[in-house]
């Protein structure tokens, strides 16, 4: 299968592309930053294109030039507190963008588009990124069955040492300082690893036919900030103090909310509990209580360390 991947020279991306090649696919990455586009290449081994998903004659252009069977849309201005203060880019990249993707490949007879999206787009959306990425959610479900083309989403919560996360930020801080500032000890986020995202789109691709027009969430535990911290400073031998807080920002993310628990149902994939949400179209067998990071299963200590001391192979 030949598969693209929008903003596939960032964090996840490139994970994604070198699991997918060690897989047998022949996997495309596509960035609008030429020196990220070099590094991906070498650390990837994938063949890496320059795209900006904010003009659909980019595009039009790499999508004709490839020809892929499936398209994951990976690109995406993702920084809350940036999305508050620059609200026209994050539209342009994560609502137009999106529409220029869906539309070139319904144009181009492509097969499949996954969109990545985040727990922030659940309800009670709280920020303009949230909104970006939940109405990307809606117009790719909506999209789908209108054409030949499928499409569907995977959300999920923070990816441990993803780009901009605070972990490669505290990491920074401890080495320029010596201290950690957090801007809210008291927030509770989900925590996955790089590897349990790209399982979760493996996931995603391979039950395509099921979950198309769908948005597919997983199981996944939760961390109170302040606990990551404690233990961090204590390995460290330093400290963490408080710092203005960044606009946006919620003290408890969702998986899905409540206005989505009845077009939501449980699905077991390869052992895990996987959550599927069906938009407008309700469910026989609705789970019964929202997933947020206040009533998840938390991480142990031992996981928070194997969190903080197993940084990625390359960021």
């Amino acid at each position: 299968m030949k598969i693209l991947i929008t903003g596939g020279t960032g964090f996840l991306g490139q994970y994604l592309g070198k699991r997918l090649k060690e897989m047998g696919h022949d996997v495309v990455l596509t960035g609008r930053n030429n020196k990220r586009n070099f590094l991906a290449a070498r650390t990837t081994g994938c063949q890496v294109i320059a795209m900006d998903v904010c003009r659909i004659e980019s595009v039009r252009d790499i999508v004709t030039e490839v020809r892929p069977d499936t398209i994951i849309h990976a690109a995406a201005t993702k920084f809350v507190d940036v999305s508050e203060q620059y609200p026209m880019e994050t539209v342009d990249i994560n609502v137009v963008g999106s529409q220029n993707v869906a539309r070139v490949a319904i144009d181009k007879g492509v097969d499949l588009v996954i969109g990545v999206s985040t727990d922030k787009a659940s309800p009670p959306v709280r920020n303009t990124y949230g909104m970006t990425k939940a109405l990307m959610e809606r117009v790719f479900c909506a999209l789908n069955g209108k054409s030949n083309t499928k499409f569907l989403c995977v959300r999920y919560g923070n990816v441990a040492w993803s780009t901009g996360s605070v972990l490669p930020i505290w990491r920074d801080m401890l080495k320029d300082k010596g201290v950690i500032g957090t801007t809210g000890p008291e927030m509770l986020r989900f925590f996955f690893t790089v590897d349990e995202a790209v399982a979760l789109v493996v996931t995603a691709l391979e039950n395509a036919e099921a979950l198309q027009g769908k948005v597919l969430s997983r199981q996944m535990k939760a961390a109170k900030i302040e606990d990551i911290l404690n233990i961090w400073t204590a390995q460290e031998g330093a400290r963490y103090v408080l710092i203005a807080g960044r606009p946006g920002e919620r003290p408890v993310e969702f998986l899905f909310g409540e206005q989505e628990l009845p077009y939501t149902y449980a699905q077991v994939y390869n052992g895990v509990i996987h959550y599927i949400i069906s938009f407008n179209h309700k469910v026989e067998d609705p789970v019964s209580e929202i997933l947020s990071s206040a009533n998840a299963v938390r991480l142990t200590d031992n996981e928070i360390k194997a969190l903080i001391n197993n940084p990625p192979e390359f960021e």
